[in-house]
């Protein structure tokens, strides 16, 4: 590659899960850092952060279909941009990537994209730079203070895995269980608060595993950051997500009937409704162990709403084990649930297990799936109707006086008001469709 001249506009585009989303925005403060600023609507950027996942099906392919459709329109306009792979499939395919895509200058990992501006000044010198390290923790001392935020932000408490489920590439690219410092977590909280966060999700691959010491050098699990995190002046709101059911613990469960500021919603995925099925995923629970903890969840908060994510057609699955699936649910009866397909990642034990099913096989048993679980959540708003409860208000709506924000169950809800993006306004819940709810304005608690 020749020398050119460094960037002066970016655009980072993050696919899959909202721990991507939060390394998207902190490379885009590192590349702001530099002076590199957003590129405007509309236009084409300097430089293209392509940050990556690898749950997505097909996600290598869709990779170099973007590399291809970006350098096809940078050949059109005269001026072709700097191209970077992130994420996770920067981890698993660096050198391939590199080998395959020439267009691409950088190629980086998600535990090294805090060292995303050295490798963009060998970039601009000509050199081609691939970081896929695992450090453990170093990234986060690396990257720059948060500025300027929305009312919701989000905050990686814990990263990488330790589970192995059978069908999931996540320990091979984000790593082992790490845990961030206890007074780390609570100063960048204080700062997101200082910055205009009125809410925060705490993420982590499986983020109920986060463990530390507090201030008094106490050994404490999420529930112990819960509970301190809670105490910062201005936060109003707490979320956290995705969790293992094999690290709930009593702690967790009672801080979502003790701690106010802790939102009334939990998202604990269970994949299969059969034990054979769950068993051959290296889950640890059993259908039964999952249901159990979840009425110990809905006892200490009644009103908890429950998310859930599903893989349909794992290979060797039985019509009869499927069917034990949409027993699941309808027991549970979840208010939001993610579903998907099986599909093989290489490297991960089962994408070479027998019994793969047929694609049409897995679309039908999706269908019918997601059949129940929308039609649980639409039962769920439903159920919402005549409840008085507090919106965030997180963005403007589509007409003029219209606002979209948040439920305490993370449901969406849209008003018309006199109000700001910040509020919190309290609404009554008047009308429910199966994706968002209308409420009428009853009070406002201004940013």
């Amino acid at each position: 590659m020749k020398p050119t001249n460094p960037p002066k506009t970016y655009r980072v585009k993050s696919f899959g899960c909202q721990m991507n989303v939060y390394d998207g925005e902190r490379m885009a403060e590192l590349l702001g850092e530099r002076g590199i600023t957003p590129a405007p609507e509309g236009e084409e950027a300097d430089l293209v952060v392509l940050n990556t996942c690898h749950i997505r099906e097909k996600a290598a392919e869709k990779v170099y279909s973007d590399i291809g459709r970006l350098v096809k329109a940078g050949e059109e306009r005269g001026q072709k941009p700097m191209i970077a792979v992130a994420g996770c499939v920067a981890q698993a395919e660096g050198e391939e990537i590199m080998a395959r895509a020439p267009a691409v200058s950088m190629v980086v990992g998600p535990q090294a994209y805090h060292r995303l501006p050295e490798m963009l000044d060998k970039a601009v010198q000509g050199e081609r730079a691939t970081d896929t390290d695992m450090p453990a923790i170093a990234k986060f001392g690396a990257l720059p203070a948060r500025r300027k935020i929305g009312p919701a932000a989000f905050l990686t408490v814990q990263e990488g895995c330790d589970k192995f489920c059978t069908y999931c590439v996540v320990p091979y690219t984000r790593g082992a269980e790490i845990s961030r410092p206890f007074s780390d977590l609570v100063g960048e909280t204080q700062r997101l608060v200082e910055a205009g966060a009125r809410e925060i999700t705490l993420l982590g691959q499986n983020v109920n595993a986060w463990s530390g010491e507090d201030d008094k050098g106490r050994a404490v699990g999420l529930a112990g950051l819960i509970r301190a995190l809670a105490a910062i002046d201005g936060l109003e709101r707490l979320r956290y997500t995705t969790s293992h059911p094999a690290d709930m613990d009593d702690a967790l469960i009672a801080a979502h009937g003790e701690v106010a500021k802790l939102m009334p919603y939990l998202h604990l995925p269970v994949q299969s409704g059969n034990d054979r099925v769950l068993k051959a995923m290296n889950r640890s629970h059993t259908a039964e162990s999952y249901l159990r903890l979840l009425e110990r969840f809905r006892a200490a908060r009644p009103d908890i709403a429950l998310s859930g994510d599903f893989i349909v057609g794992f290979p060797g699955e039985t019509e009869a084990e499927f069917e034990d699936t949409l027993k699941l649910v309808d027991e549970v009866r979840y208010a939001q649930a993610y579903s998907f397909k099986y599909s093989p990642r290489p490297g991960t034990p089962a994408a070479t297990m027998e019994g793969q099913i047929a694609p049409e096989v897995m679309d039908e048993r999706l269908q019918r799936l997601l059949a129940s679980l929308n039609r649980d959540q639409l039962a769920f708003n439903q159920a919402s109707i005549g409840r008085t409860c507090q919106v965030l208000v997180e963005r403007k709506g589509k007409h003029a006086g219209q606002w979209l924000g948040k439920s305490p169950w993370l449901q969406s809800v849209w008003f018309e008001a006199d109000a700001a993006i910040g509020d919190l306004v309290e609404v009554e819940l008047a009308e429910a469709g199966p994706n968002s709810l209308r409420g009428i304005v009853r009070a406002t608690v201004a940013a």
